[in-house]
């Protein structure tokens, strides 16, 4: 989690996959410049010197007398000290530091620190409707409940289910969200790092808010994905590096109105959402990036609503994502509460969480108002534990559960997994 303002680390590294690098590190990574000594000029002058300079001190004993030294067989080359594996794209090799005349060696540099696991924290859907939306009045403190469930993560996801705009029209449906810029602010200071736009509600106010909710989103310390200007924007990934380690977040919706499948989506001219409609530029998209990073991430819009169970669609999705080289795919929409767990296609396999239900969202029945944050011990292209931090949502936000209410919460969070076919 990004903690904000910072006080010892700089802030996670967050760039565009394909914009240019970034002279930055945190965490243990070691960015371009860093560990290498620019070489003096002066450097032959200094040798020359001292070594005109030790006749004359007296200092100097000449050798003794021995075979011609150009007659004598070449020396063997002593063999390098083993050396940690480090991934290449982190680090870079250290000089050996030069020996003083005359005194002590100086201490080698240590070798750099290898790429370490990492945390990431994901939780579900997010809007800023009433009850909601009267906490922006106060953005720093009004998700602060949040935040304490972020603590300790690396890096923090959630989906923002709303436009972000004050303008436009509302698109012809049952159920229109929009929220002020100020939303954004109230995430950030949650500890919330990226979010994913990519769902049924991303253009509810049109063209307008959608420009809107782009500009605002570019102006915000938060990354975003799933939405952009062209397609290629929309089906990027963000690129975060973290601890020596380089995530890759897509985010994509397998939910859309029928009839506003060709008209929110984007394309080579115009903004909107990434779809599974073009899955394949997604999965191109995966496998691009796939030798360039340590984990792949895909946040997905899917499910149907009010269901505990994944269906059939979810399952063939998170197969092919898998095997286009997917490490962790997890998802929302259904309101409800999914299971996850270890999923297998073929030789190819992921960690999966199906739905993370409603996060910051009005929710009138008791199954609606389960949730929590999903926390993931990430070393490279393993997850190695998984974590959940069951929370109630009230008057629209998070509270985390504790003592016997949270054993209960994950008790029920076992139960979904059965039907799931994760291990």
């Amino acid at each position: 989690m990004r903690d904000d303002p910072p006080v010892s680390d700089p802030p996670v590294r967050h760039a565009r996959y394909g914009d240019p690098p970034v002279p930055t590190a945190r965490h243990g990574s070691i960015g371009p410049g860093h560990g290498v000594r620019a070489r003096d000029h002066r450097t032959p002058l200094v040798l020359a010197t001292v070594a005109l300079a030790l006749p004359l001190a007296g200092s100097f004993t000449p050798a003794r007398p021995g075979p011609d030294p150009s007659q004598a067989p070449a020396r063997a080359a002593q063999p390098a000290a083993p050396v940690a594996p480090v991934h290449l794209a982190f680090a870079t090799i250290a000089p050996t530091a030069p020996t003083p005349v005359g005194g002590t060696p100086a201490p080698t540099p240590p070798a750099p620190t290898p790429p370490q696991p990492i945390t990431i924290a994901v939780a579900g859907d997010v809007h800023f409707e009433p009850p909601i939306r009267q906490r922006l009045a106060d953005p720093g403190t009004a998700l602060s409940g949040v935040r304490a469930m972020m603590a300790g993560s690396d890096l923090a996801m959630v989906n923002l289910e709303t436009a972000i705009t004050t303008r436009g029209r509302p698109e012809p449906k049952a159920f229109t969200f929009r929220a002020p810029p100020s939303a954004l602010t109230a995430l950030e200071r949650a500890g919330v790092d990226v979010v994913t736009v990519a769902n049924n509600h991303g253009v509810d106010f049109g063209r307008q808010g959608l420009t809107d909710t782009l500009a605002h989103l570019d102006r915000s310390r938060l990354a975003h994905v799933g939405i952009g200007r062209t397609a290629s924007e929309a089906y990027r990934p963000h690129v975060a590096t973290v601890k020596g380690r380089r995530v890759a977040i897509f985010g994509i919706t397998q939910v859309i109105d029928t009839e506003f499948e060709n008209t929110w989506t984007a394309t080579a001219t115009r903004p909107g959402l990434a779809w599974t409609g073009n899955l394949a530029r997604l999965t191109e998209g995966i496998r691009r990036v796939r030798g360039q990073v340590d984990t792949v991430l895909v946040f997905v819009h899917w499910g149907v609503e009010r269901q505990h169970c994944p269906t059939s669609a979810q399952q063939q999705l998170a197969a092919t994502l898998t095997r286009a080289g997917a490490d962790v795919v997890v998802g929302s929409h259904a309101h409800r509460l999914q299971g996850f767990g270890t999923f297998r296609a073929g030789a190819s396999s992921a960690f999966v969480a199906y739905g993370l239900g409603n996060f910051v969202f009005y929710a009138g029945d008791p199954e609606g108002t389960d949730t929590g944050v999903l926390q993931l011990t990430v070393d490279g292209r393993r997850v190695t534990r998984a974590t959940w931090t069951p929370a109630r949502i009230g008057a629209g936000v998070p509270t985390r559960l504790r003592g016997d209410a949270a054993a209960a919460a994950r008790a029920r969070m076992r139960r979904y997994q059965t039907c799931t076919g994760l291990h």
